[in-house]
């Protein structure tokens, strides 16, 4: 079994990727929303979090656990990873693989504000490619509205539109440093045009999970979705982000 882990409903971006790769894993989805938001919380209340949210995991047995959270990757990455009996996957560095890949040179992350604070996308992408230029920039207010389900419409779109206004005019690709954020990304497209390309780090992730699972990952194909925070209310925004009951 994948455990699947995020703050909130941001990690089905995730989950989806995944069930793509691997349609017969059976997956357990965690939500921690009894402390979503994350973006803005102190790097100490988040990497105690961080060990409590892995150690939930662990127990319930899971052969590796994929970030959802690129919040939670950046505490790890500066902080170091909670010791876990499963593979951990991090987020962080599957966005690293997916622009080094790319051959970009101009890069811009766009995610929460502690995950920016912490610097570790410049880190990491450094890291894997020599001599790039990566800028971050913080967008809190993304997150409250996906969660809230204010998807469509003019509130979005005015929100992204403030959040690209940050962005240098001359980037080749712009990653999504927060799992809520491909929610929105016919806004992004829209304020930022044809001309920059989008890099949602799920797909790296998943690509890299059904790597190191293959086929012992194959079970019935189910997925149980779980949270720390409301469960009825959490699991009718499932049904209501995956357009199925859940």
């Amino acid at each position: 079994m994948i455990g699947l882990f995020d703050s909130g409903l941001g990690g089905l971006t995730v989950l989806a990727r995944v069930r793509e790769r691997m349609p017969l894993a059976d997956i357990l989805f965690f939500a921690d929303q009894a402390n979503v938001p994350y973006g803005d919380r102190t790097h100490a209340e988040l990497l105690k979090l961080l060990q409590a949210n892995l150690a939930r995991l662990d127990a319930r047995g899971v052969d590796a656990i994929v970030m959802g959270c690129n919040t939670s990757c950046a505490v790890a990455e500066r902080y170091g990873w909670p010791v876990t009996r499963a593979a951990v996957l991090d987020l962080i560095e599957s966005a690293a693989i997916a622009v080094e890949r790319g051959g970009f040179s101009r890069v811009g992350v766009v995610a929460t504000a502690a995950t920016v604070g912490a610097g570790s996308y410049g880190r990491t992408i450094r890291a894997r490619v020599g001599g790039i230029d990566v800028v971050e920039v913080p967008a809190p207010a993304l997150v409250p509205l996906v969660e809230a389900g204010e998807i469509d419409g003019e509130l979005p779109r005015a929100t992204v539109a403030e959040v690209c206004g940050h962005l240098p005019l001359d980037l080749d690709v712009l990653v999504f440093g927060c799992t809520h954020y491909p929610v929105l990304e016919s806004h992004f497209r829209a304020v930022l045009g044809d001309g920059i390309t989008l890099i949602d780090p799920a797909f790296m992730q998943a690509e890299r999970t059904a790597e190191l699972l293959g086929s012992h990952a194959n079970g019935s194909g189910s997925t149980e979705y779980t949270t720390s925070g409301d469960e009825p209310t959490f699991l009718a925004n499932v049904a209501r982000m995956l357009s199925a009951p859940v």
